[in-house]
């Protein structure tokens, strides 16, 4: 994907379960959930079970905004799974019940099982069934590599927007540790990112140094550089997605040599367009700033933006920090193709539009990577690996490789954290 001028300057930028006795009580309890693999028996071709641990609260069982694991017209027994390449202790988890009062309902009963090594063995706990809200199960801890929600349906099919595995401490994934395959072309891509870039180190305002200084979230707002209208309904799907896409990068990271946060919110505080008439909705949910033109676009205000005020501090934002925003979600109508860095991510408008409901939206991811320091592969690939996200073109999804660029970034940055 092409990247920017602003681009450039800112590259300068085992499987068995056993009893174990309970952490101290000084351990901090972390949802899990999200540093594990989705899978399920079954899944409607509308739904997607990665809805299971996207790390968003449902704001009601017939949640018709975020995504949604649901297995309809599928009945019977059912089952939901979460995977982790590393036993997790777990003390508890927490359901949240897809039922949208039709084809979907709660089940009329359900258990939570781990797996031993070589089956599946119940939990012992109480099993509630309420909707709107999330059913909590305790037990004593357990060490496991696959936590299953397992289900049989009642008066419809059944489903599950999230579940949340609590456990003590960070998710046991280890520090530096990546395959040996991987070791050579690891180290040829940062010898290549440290002859390249002479600012390497002094740079920042990379993704990480934006996330590290809100404590673990990520705010945005939405440059609308079209003639299109926009209805609530879109702008609310818009940040849905984008809060999607961003989490993907971030569950790379969730229990990772030290990564302090098993989840970070996105936030869309704001939007600029040419012209207010476009934006179809009267709330004061996010700003909006009209016919504030900079390269040829509409644009949030500079006082607010972190690319203008990478100090952190913004005195003249119109309702203070809490109004800032660290990068920009640029959607361009005709625009092909993507450019990103430390400012944000630009994409065409149809393309995103078109692509609300899709797993992996792959040019967006693409530049996302750039904004935490990921290079392009335009006219090279690493010893022995083939295609992965960041080589444009390749791939359409976070490969294992990319993956393990990502957290090498950390590797090298995480010492100026004081983490």
């Amino acid at each position: 994907m092409r990247r920017s001028t602003s681009v450039i300057l800112a590259g300068l930028v085992a499987a068995g379960t056993f009893l174990i006795p309970a952490a101290p009580a000084s351990a901090a309890p972390v949802n899990l959930a999200p540093s594990a693999s989705p899978s399920a028996s079954s899944t409607s071709p509308w739904e997607s079970v990665a809805a299971i641990n996207d790390g968003i609260d449902p704001p009601s069982s017939n949640d018709t905004v975020n995504r949604r694991w649901g297995t309809w017209p599928d009945t019977g027994e059912q089952w939901a799974l979460l995977t982790w390449s590393q036993a997790q202790t777990l003390t508890s988890a927490q359901v949240y019940f897809f039922d949208d009062n039709g084809g979907v309902r709660v089940p009329a009963s359900w258990k939570l099982q781990r797996w031993t090594g070589s089956a599946y063995a119940d939990i012992p706990g109480t099993y509630a069934t309420a909707t709107d809200t999330y059913n909590t199960v305790t037990f004593a801890p357990v060490s496991t590599t696959r936590l299953r929600v397992l289900m049989q349906s009642g008066q419809g099919s059944v489903g599950l927007l999230e579940v949340k595995a609590i456990g003590e401490g960070a998710p046991q994934t280890g520090g530096w540790n990546p395959p040996s395959n991987l070791v050579t072309p690891l180290n040829e891509v940062w010898q290549h990112v440290e002859s390249t870039y002479p600012n390497l180190y002094g740079f920042r305002n990379y993704g990480w140094d934006q996330v590290m200084a809100n404590r673990g979230s990520i705010s945005y707002c939405v440059r609308w550089d079209s003639g299109a209208t926009v209805t609530a309904a879109q702008r609310d799907q818009i940040h849905a997605q984008l809060a999607r896409q961003f989490k993907k990068w971030m569950d790379v990271m969730a229990g990772h040599n030290g990564w302090p946060y098993s989840t970070v919110p996105v936030k869309v505080v704001g939007w600029a367009v040419r012209d207010r008439a476009q934006l179809q909705w009267s709330d004061n949910s996010v700003d909006v700033y009209v016919n504030d033109i900079r390269e040829n676009a509409p644009q949030c205000a500079e006082p607010c933006g972190r690319f203008f005020n990478q100090s952190g501090n913004y005195p003249n934002c119109p309702g203070g920090a809490s109004h800032h925003y660290d990068m920009s979600l640029w959607l361009t109508s005709g625009f092909g193709g993507g450019a990103g860095g430390d400012w944000g991510q630009r994409i065409g408008s149809e393309y995103f539009m078109s692509n609300l409901n899709a797993d992996n939206v792959h040019i967006l991811l693409h530049e996302m990577g750039h904004s935490f320091g990921l290079d392009d592969f335009y006219d090279w690939t690493p010893t022995g690996v083939g295609g992965f996200l960041m080589k444009a073109g390749s791939a359409t999804r976070i490969t294992e490789f990319d993956a393990w660029m990502f957290r090498d970034w950390w590797r090298h940055l995480r010492s100026r954290y004081g983490v």
